[in-house]
């Protein structure tokens, strides 16, 4: 039949990229790799140094992921193309839906796979910690603020992520003044890292009575969670540690004492802050670890050679300085300013569905066609 054969002929044409993938991931020589760690972790005297033990663990784990990963693709061409060609030998049209989704579902993971291939970083395999700041602007900004912690938390969801609430401090009279999550699974620093910076909104405003259009601004800084084995020193006469009682969402423990931990690093200016943990000792780790992962991205990002070389400048939030704009009225659209990807669907984009921003940001980076986050023409 005519459609099985089309559908099937699509298949057979991503047989090259399947096999491209293969050797860009370097499947036999990451098979090979874990053969020689699994031995190595059963050698008597593995756990003699722990850090070393853990080390090895975890990239047992990360490559056995790629693999499984690599192979469940393989699996997908196989099953689809039995599907297709039993569909078509007996002419059911029963099974051309399915054969259909599955094709789809084929290439969407395979370009989720080629995707991962550009996350050379050293931290891109880490989890990812964001911090959402409202701009200049009141309740307004204070509730695109909300919306875009909305937005990504959607997005962790849609790629089975998981999330967990590090901080959280309420608007004024709706949304959220600043807000920092942890968004943990493989890769989610890699994919996430280019989202720093500024974005806009413009809109009717639902606050104002007169219903004019309003321009806000929100700001999200994005870092990698940093583990223990990442030696860091910091200066204890460097950082300003205040205690307060939580805010926000949060257990029976929240407002009750003062639990909550915010953390100045002085020479820089960074802050961070946690109050979503049970104790004050809990909160002021978690907040160390969040100053850590801060001022490990700033070196990388400017490509500082020591920690000490952060200047700690304060980009406003504001005009100039938006990477993103979403637009409401009088058009819907969301734009990257720095590759110039857009999507009209704002209430998906809204949803959660930013993968094609991601995308073409990661494509126009491998490309070179980045320069301090800026699209060459």
């Amino acid at each position: 039949m005519l459609e099985f054969e089309e559908l099937r002929l699509e298949l057979e044409g991503l047989k090259p990229e399947i096999k491209e993938l293969s050797e860009a991931l370097g499947i036999e020589g990451l098979k090979e790799e874990v053969k020689k760690l699994e031995k190595l972790s059963a050698a008597p005297d593995f756990w003699d140094d722990m850090q070393n033990s853990q080390k090895i663990l975890q990239r047992i784990s990360n490559i056995k992921n790629k693999i499984a990963g690599y192979d469940s693709l393989c699996s997908l061409y196989d099953d689809t193309m039995t599907l297709i060609e039993l569909g078509d030998e007996e002419e059911d049209t029963s099974v051309l839906e399915d054969a259909k989704n599955g094709l789809e579902e084929l290439k969407n993971n395979l370009q989720e796979q080629k995707l991962a291939t550009l996350l050379t970083g050293e931290y891109d395999a880490n989890n990812a910690i964001l911090t959402f700041h409202a701009g200049a602007g009141g309740t307004e900004a204070q509730d695109w603020a909300q919306m875009l912690y909305r937005m990504y938390t959607r997005w962790a969801e849609r790629h089975k992520y998981k999330v967990k609430l590090l901080d959280y401090l309420n608007g004024d009279e709706a949304g959220l003044k600043s807000a920092s999550i942890l968004i943990e699974g493989i890769n989610a620093y890699g994919y996430l890292k280019s989202e720093t910076g500024v974005h806009r909104l413009v809109r009717i405003s639902p606050f104002d009575a007169s219903g004019r259009r309003h321009t806000s601004f929100a700001s999200l800084e994005v870092m990698p969670e940093i583990d223990d084995s990442v030696e860091i020193n910091i200066n204890p006469e460097d950082l300003k540690v205040d205690t307060y009682r939580s805010g926000g969402a949060g257990g029976q423990h929240v407002n009750k004492t003062e639990s909550a931990v915010r953390i100045t690093h002085i020479p820089t200016g960074v802050v961070v802050a946690c109050q979503n943990e049970r104790s004050q000792h809990q909160n002021r780790e978690v907040a160390m670890k969040m100053l850590k992962s801060k001022l490990i991205e700033i070196k990388e990002r400017e490509n500082l050679d020591r920690i000490e070389d952060i200047k700690g400048e304060q980009k406003e939030i504001g005009w100039g300085s938006q990477i993103r704009s979403y637009v409401f009225m009088p058009y819907t659209l969301a734009k990257d300013h720095r590759t110039g990807y857009e999507m009209g669907n704002i209430n998906a984009v809204m949803d959660g569905d930013i993968d094609g921003f991601i995308n073409a940001y990661l494509k126009a980076q491998s490309l070179g066609q980045l320069t301090n986050g800026e699209f060459i023409e």
